[in-house]
């Protein structure tokens, strides 16, 4: 199916909702699950709350880190390397909080590749590998560290950035032909979670209007809080898990700020905070009790 155009304003918000709302390629669709949403917007101007409202019709995936980063269409240049953290336990022995962090990894490799640091995306790379392999992941991820490591090398950043994204379906698809739909929910959403955080972070260093636009979600926090709510009931009793759950509904209230109003610097700080804290606990080596 070909692409559709949607008439909205500003070229930030039309990449952050077309990223919400585009068919998902390459069947991941059926990885993280689909809410249906109407697109028919009046010409000028697709509202937020229109997707929150909207009606069964069409499939809308939660938008990679990559697509976050790509909504910011931000004067000046963003400061990739300073959205690095420090080295991630390669330890964790919870299922659900080695998915979780899985996720945000990733997310960290495309804020390497935005960074355009070699070095950092293979470190990466490596750190992807050990962690999907914590969880069975298939072997064929081997190749795809390998990939990333030659790409990275030789500074082939948009190749990296598509890599990286087929890295991504590659987790998914793994986990959900072992029957691991769960962990795949867990996965995306640790990714949502730090690229997020780095977004957030990214406006409050060089706030703009409009790329502050694309953190008004309530409807994909929505749709997040129900594929938790899908997962098995043991998955869903984990103390990580149950604590992230809950604290999305703080997050759901944090980004639901009025249609077309852009979110000033403190209230783009608070959703920082608040993504910053989830994410905090899902790297801590002690799960919440």
């Amino acid at each position: 199916m070909a692409a559709r155009e949607i008439p909205i304003g500003n070229l930030a918000e039309t990449r952050i909702i077309w990223a919400m709302i585009r068919l998902t390629r390459l069947g991941v669709i059926a990885l993280i699950g689909s809410i249906s949403a109407a697109v028919g917007a009046e010409t000028g101007r697709l509202a937020a709350d229109q997707l929150a409202k909207a009606t069964k019709s069409d499939s809308i995936s939660i938008p990679t880190p990559g697509e976050l980063f790509a909504a910011l269409e931000k004067p000046g240049k963003t400061n990739w390397a300073g959205q690095y953290r420090g080295p991630m336990p390669a330890t964790y022995r919870n299922r659900a909080q080695i998915a979780l962090n899985l996720g945000g990894l990733i997310a960290d490799g495309f804020i390497a590749v935005e960074a355009k640091d070699s070095q950092q995306v293979k470190n990466i790379g490596s750190d992807i590998v050990k962690l999907s392999k914590a969880l069975g992941v298939s072997e064929k991820l081997l190749t795809r560290g390998n990939s990333i490591n030659d790409f990275a090398e030789n500074n082939e950043w948009d190749t990296l950035q598509e890599e990286l994204e087929a890295t991504q379906n590659e987790v998914k698809s793994s986990m959900q032909s072992h029957s691991d739909q769960d962990l795949v929910i867990l996965v995306t959403l640790g990714g949502w979670i730090r690229g997020t955080q780095v977004v957030t972070a990214a406006i409050m260093q060089n706030y703009d209007e409009r790329s502050a636009k694309v953190l008004r979600q309530p409807a994909l926090v929505q749709f997040m809080q129900s594929k938790i709510n899908e997962i098995s009931p043991e998955l869903r009793g984990e103390p990580l898990v149950k604590d992230v759950s809950e604290q999305l509904n703080g997050i759901e209230k944090l980004v639901s700020f009025p249609a077309g109003k852009a979110p000033n610097v403190d209230e783009v700080r608070k959703v920082n905070q608040a993504v910053g804290k989830v994410m905090e606990e899902i790297e801590s080596k002690e799960v919440p009790k």
